[in-house]
């Protein structure tokens, strides 16, 4: 087998997040036309069309090409029904309207950084791994995490890491990133990290540099203002009755998603409480995932 091949069988198996309890919320639900906004590797994708063989249109989109590659292989028995884009979600009424598709009567998201993501060296990422700081989801963007450290000025990054990392030593952070850049630039994961891991300290539960790697992440890709514009959008073209879900993984996408589902008067809350991993997740991302989903009234409620 071509060592291509293998990798790529390799990155298929994976485990969804939550899977078990995300189709029970569907259990009975009469669906005709899916959308996956985050399709990733098609984990929860392949999960619904199984459950569901009366779905007769399923919408796959993701803005990350290594992903739709992956979910391309594992969605071959439903090519069909299943039509994919490389796509950002935020745009899911373009894909919709290009479709001839007026309403879904299911939609669901899986927000944030995936595990194949992380797992891809190359990528920038992760801090685990010595690499050039890209951390672009889509790789036709063109800001990097790279353009961000080097060229931003000492008050935008304190922002970032600040809002996005919620990071209590921003400050100090960005001083540090800005007098280093002066002479010399900063190009790979672990140089920033020396850079940074005198100013952060020891911490015992994360990795010092984790909120400032989460916030460069966020600010590349844009992830908090897509969420918002995504859902929004989302709602609109959800069918009477029909379904709308998502995962979150940290705090700000789940009080994002807590909030627009709560104050939006056309939905209905199904989920009070956020469902949280059981203790057989075979995931470890799943630790810190919250899912929540909502119905869509009925005119007459």
């Amino acid at each position: 087998m071509n060592p291509k091949r293998a990798m790529l069988e390799q990155k298929i198996k994976h485990f969804p997040v939550l899977l078990k309890e995300y189709i029970k919320i569907f259990d009975g639900k009469e669906i005709d036309f899916f959308l996956d906004g985050t399709l990733g590797a098609a984990g929860h994708a392949r999960a619904i069309l199984e459950a569901h063989p009366e779905i007769k249109t399923f919408i796959g989109l993701d803005k990350d090409q290594v992903a739709l590659d992956l979910a391309n292989e594992n969605l071959k028995p439903w090519m069909g029904k299943a039509n994919l884009f490389h796509e950002n979600f935020k745009n899911l009424d373009k894909v919709l309207d290009e479709m001839n598709i007026e309403f879904c009567d299911g939609m669901f998201f899986d927000i944030g950084l995936s595990s194949m993501q992380v797992d891809e060296p190359e990528r920038g990422f992760s801090f685990r791994y010595d690499a050039e700081l890209d951390m672009r989801m889509d790789q036709n963007t063109e800001i990097t995490a790279k353009d961000i450290i080097n060229t931003w000025p000492e008050k935008k990054l304190e922002e970032i890491f600040r809002e996005y990392g919620e990071e209590r030593n921003s400050k100090k952070a960005a001083k540090e990133i800005v007098e280093k850049r002066r002479r010399n630039k900063i190009n790979t994961t672990f140089e920033l990290i020396k850079v940074l891991e005198p100013v952060l300290g020891k911490r015992r539960k994360i990795h010092p540099v984790t909120k400032i790697f989460q916030a460069l992440r966020i600010c590349v890709n844009d992830e908090l203002n897509s969420l918002k514009e995504g859902l929004n959008k989302a709602i609109l073209r959800l069918r009477e009755d029909g379904i709308i879900g998502v995962i979150s993984f940290h705090s700000l996408e789940d009080r994002i998603v807590k909030h627009t589902f709560k104050d939006d008067e056309t939905l209905e809350v199904i989920t009070k409480k956020p469902i949280r991993a059981s203790f057989g997740e075979k995931n470890k991302r799943a630790r810190s995932a919250k899912m929540r989903f909502a119905k869509k009234r009925k005119k007459n409620e």
